[in-house]
């Protein structure tokens, strides 16, 4: 049902990457409505698993749809450490959609996993990517999400087989990369044993998307010395030089 989206991976600079699940039966970029998996709710407890053992905490974008028939798993994830994004209710194309309409799609998946968790999410990946520089905008103004895309994709819709996704996701992935990934297919979850061996001996370390956002942005510069403080100083006696 739900699928891990992002990893952030720390190489030997302390530079991460993120995992990202996503809990929708992503097609081409036709329109078509994404059908529900099947085998969700017994795909994505496998992953959790898997994440479990080797201590990683990934980043997962949940179609309400999905949020709302499995309320227990989104709850899981939450309590094992992952963190939850906002994935729309119906897997519709943002950029094609009227205002009102996004804001019924995000809303209604908001209060479906304010109900599972007690918290709304802050993070929104859309749809495909699709989504325009106004959209971006009002979405961020009103709703406070930040618009989450990615950087390394396996294709794992196209269901290439567990060895081909595994190839794909360590072959591409870089310090920082976002690798995007999705639960509700059986050769995806396949593949992960594969991924996260692979990408843990190249010295990569998996963080959230909120981590790795962090780790990007600057620090505050911290302030300057005030003038009256700087005129203390310059006032002290130098010490005694020693003999």
């Amino acid at each position: 049902m739900l699928i891990f989206r992002f990893l952030i991976f720390y190489l030997l600079s302390l530079v991460g990457v993120a995992a990202v699940y996503a809990n929708d039966a992503v097609v081409p970029q036709t329109g078509e409505k994404p059908k529900p998996a099947p085998t969700a709710e017994k795909l994505t407890p496998k992953l959790l698993d898997l994440l479990a053992a080797h201590h990683i905490k990934a980043t997962f974008f949940l179609i309400g749809e999905n949020v709302a028939e499995h309320p227990e798993i989104v709850a899981r994830e939450v309590r094992e450490g992952h963190e939850i994004g906002n994935h729309t209710w119906s897997h519709p194309n943002l950029a094609k959609m009227s205002d009102d309409g996004i804001r019924g799609q995000l809303r209604k998946t908001e209060d479906a996993i304010r109900s599972a968790i007690g918290n709304r999410p802050t993070l929104l990946r859309p749809p495909y990517g699709s989504i325009s520089a106004r959209q971006k905008k009002w979405i961020n103004r009103e709703f406070g999400y930040k618009i989450v895309m990615w950087d390394v994709d396996p294709l794992d819709w196209k269901r290439p087989g567990p060895n081909v996704v595994c190839n794909r996701i360590v072959k591409n992935t870089r310090a920082g990369s976002i690798v995007l990934a999705h639960d509700i297919h059986p050769g995806t979850i396949e593949a992960m044993p594969c991924v996260l061996n692979q990408l843990e001996a190249k010295g990569f370390k998996f963080v959230t998307v909120s981590e790795l956002i962090a780790m990007e942005t600057p620090l505050p510069p911290k302030p300057s010395p005030s003038p009256k403080s700087n005129a203390a100083r310059s006032t002290s006696p130098s010490p005694t030089p020693p003999n």
